[in-house]
């Protein structure tokens, strides 16, 4: 990866040359030659926003690692702002029209010149379809993809650089944030994918009668185009001053859909501000722009969902085994230490009115503990965090009496109880099923490859075997479970056998349903940090 992007470096000399520009017009230079140590945190800024969009996106993602900056560096960070120009029509029109493959009179009956907003990502306009619908057409902005590559080319010549000058900065593993930050803004400017990360929201407003998300018009959505549904509603910060009273159950609404979308889907809205929501004249709520979106894996929704739960119960044990969950890549963790600063900031809210208590600050505060003990943190979990700080902060401002801890508490047990259900332990049993026929399939053959490799001397390769390892620990972790699957199945099994009465059928479903569930939080947790221990 490394050599790819210094050769993109090489072959865009002229944007590397206006970037040093910009670097010695703000005084950066000279700190990048080591000439002088960290340049103050408003020249930095100042620098960053000159530097364009890529450099202000990476900025603003820096600005949410409190634990690798200091607050004076986070809060100029978080005045970064992407003001830009708006397209010219005639470029607007160029790229719907080569889009869509047809003359920009022909797709629509009516088309606003104006835009409603511009971004540096894109630009949306009001427009009415032939057949009278009215929708909202975003627009990306030209060679942006082009751009973006060059510019994240520059960035890691920059950081190599820096690491170079300053070696205390690989503690910081700039290149991880770096790479996940290149994926995460590939991602906000890839429209299909947004389309995509839509129409999964959207299927999730069958439990939400008070919530409206608009839908993709797919037949003018290609390319750089995205059509949506227009939705004709106010911001919810300019609504809420005529009518306050309606907030809380607003708020409620945005909560429930965050924990259901996160522990459902795997999904979450990671830009939650008043901007992105609006009330429609029907009273509903209607969530905008999913370009930016983070995604959950299965294994790190459970792991937070346990997280969540010992935060709110000041389980600072739990906490901290919950966290390290969903961290598995880290290694030499101080897990004393680390477990000392969890139980230290859950201190500091266990004489706080749950009313009054931030997750998305306690969730900073686990970041930053896990940074300073060796934990190396998910881009997903720094993503999620902003989120609910951002979510949290809106809440704060438009209903401030409102508990809206009690709200996340009732829906993770609603989750919890749904996410255990007789159908859902039902398709985790399948796939424990499907897991043990894969171990009994692929286990022998990954043994034969390994030891035919330590037999001919052959071990140079060190990737490969490692991957090989990686497998086969994968399949004893799935005997493991397959096995503690069985015993608990066909324990409960005979209990649901017998004749002698309802309570040996009452008690062979508790075994059973609370085995499934014992195997499934601690089971595989243990052998998670016991594999990651070893290794």
């Amino acid at each position: 990866m490394v050599l790819s992007e210094r050769s993109n470096t090489q072959r865009a000399p002229q944007r590397l040359i206006h970037i040093l520009r910009i670097l010695a017009k703000h005084g950066l230079l000279r700190t990048l030659l080591g000439k002088q140590h960290m340049p103050p945190p408003k020249s930095v800024r100042e620098a960053i926003e000159e530097l364009g969009l890529t450099f202000i996106k990476f900025g603003q993602v820096l600005a949410m690692r409190r634990d690798l900056l200091s607050d004076a560096y986070i809060d100029e960070l978080e005045l970064l702002h992407d003001q830009v120009p708006a397209m010219s029509v005639e470029s607007v029109r160029a790229t719907i029209e080569a889009n869509l493959g047809a003359p920009l009179s022909m797709l629509f009956s009516s088309f606003e010149e104006t835009p409603l907003g511009a971004a540096s990502i894109a630009q949306v306009h009001k427009a009415k379809l032939p057949d009278g619908r009215l929708v909202a057409v975003k627009v990306r902005r030209p060679g942006l993809n082009e751009k973006i590559a060059g510019d994240i080319s520059a960035l890691t010549y920059l950081v190599l650089a820096g690491e170079k000058l300053f070696p205390r900065l690989r503690a910081f593993d700039l290149h991880s944030v770096l790479r996940e930050f290149s994926a995460s803004l590939n991602r906000e400017t890839d429209f299909g994918h947004e389309a995509r990360t839509i129409t999964i929201f959207r299927g999730t407003m069958a439990e939400f009668s008070d919530l409206w998300i608009p839908g993709v018009v797919a037949d003018y959505s290609r390319g750089s185009v995205l059509t949506l549904e227009f939705s004709a509603g106010e911001r919810i910060d300019f609504y809420a001053r005529r009518h306050p009273e309606l907030m809380p159950e607003a708020m409620n609404t945005l909560v429930r859909l965050m924990m259901q979308t996160i522990f459902e889907e795997g999904l979450f809205h990671a830009d939650p501000h008043p901007g992105n929501v609006f009330v429609l004249p029907d009273g509903r709520l209607s969530l905008l722009d999913f370009g930016s979106a983070g995604e959950l894996d299965e294994r790190m929704r459970e792991s937070l969902s346990l997280l969540l739960e010992a935060v709110i119960n000041g389980d600072a044990r739990a906490a901290t085994e919950a966290y390290l969950e969903m961290a598995p890549e880290s290694e030499n963790v101080n897990r004393v230490a680390l477990q000392g600063d969890i139980k230290a900031a859950l201190y500091e809210i266990r004489g706080v009115n749950l009313s009054d208590v931030s997750i998305g600050n306690v969730f900073e505060a686990l970041v930053r503990a896990g940074t300073r003990n060796g934990v190396r943190n998910p881009s997903e979990f720094v993503l999620l965090t902003r989120a609910v700080v951002i979510l949290e902060s809106m809440i704060r401002q438009l209903a401030p009496n409102h508990n809206y801890m009690e709200s996340f508490r009732e829906q993770l047990s609603r989750l919890t109880v749904k996410h255990f259900s007789q159908t859902r332990i039902t398709e985790k049993s399948t796939r424990l099923a499907r897991d043990f026929e894969r171990l009994v399939l692929d286990a022998p053959a990954d043994t034969r490859r390994i030891l035919r490799r330590i037999a001919e001397g052959n071990l140079g390769r060190l990737p490969r075997l490692e991957s090989m390892g990686d497998r086969l620990g994968r399949n004893l972790e799935r005997l493991a479970g397959a096995i503690a699957y069985a015993a608990l199945v066909i324990s409960g099994s005979m209990l649901l056998l017998t004749t002698s009465g309802d309570w040996h059928h009452s008690l062979g479903e508790i075994m059973i349903g609370v085995g499934v569930v014992g195997m499934l939080i601690t089971g595989f947790g243990a052998l998670r940090r016991g594999h990651d221990q070893r290794h």
